[in-house]
């Protein structure tokens, strides 16, 4: 049944309202269909060893470990995974930190986002070079 249809069967205030509970049904379920997969943030080829990222990426995972210091005051900060890339996780899982860019004058796009409660020793950390519009799981 199309909208003439719904609009001639319950008349014009009905098949309005209609047509914005289907539409709000169905941006629910496409937003859903994009959920990430639980385990993994994308194909296991998704992955970088350490020694792959450049050398300022290094350099920032020496310091998480190390528990900083950290050249950003945002560096440790709570990432919310809005994008939903990341597997799912409760509100202060995530932290960012950012991979300066060499000749750039302000923090730039790569990012490392490590999960865990434990800021030190994270469960996982990813990688971004484009401001989480992708990431690579960083393996040793």
């Amino acid at each position: 049944m199309d909208l003439k249809q719904i609009r001639a069967r319950f008349g014009k205030a009905r098949g309005v309202a209609l047509a914005a509970i289907l539409a709000a049904v169905l941006g629910t379920i496409a937003v859903q269909a994009r959920a990430p997969n639980a385990t993994t943030p994308g194909p296991q080829s998704a992955s970088v060893v350490v020694s792959g990222l450049p050398q300022q990426g290094q350099d920032v995972m020496h310091q998480i470990r190390q528990g900083g210091p950290f050249r950003y005051d945002k560096d440790g900060s709570v990432f919310g995974n809005r994008e939903r890339l990341l597997p799912g996780e409760k509100r202060g899982y995530y932290r960012e930190y950012t991979v300066p860019t060499p000749g750039l004058s302000h923090r730039g796009a790569r990012r490392i986002v490590c999960g865990g409660f434990k800021p030190r020793t994270p469960d996982a950390c990813y990688y971004t070079e484009d401001h989480y519009s992708s990431f690579r799981l960083i393996v040793q």
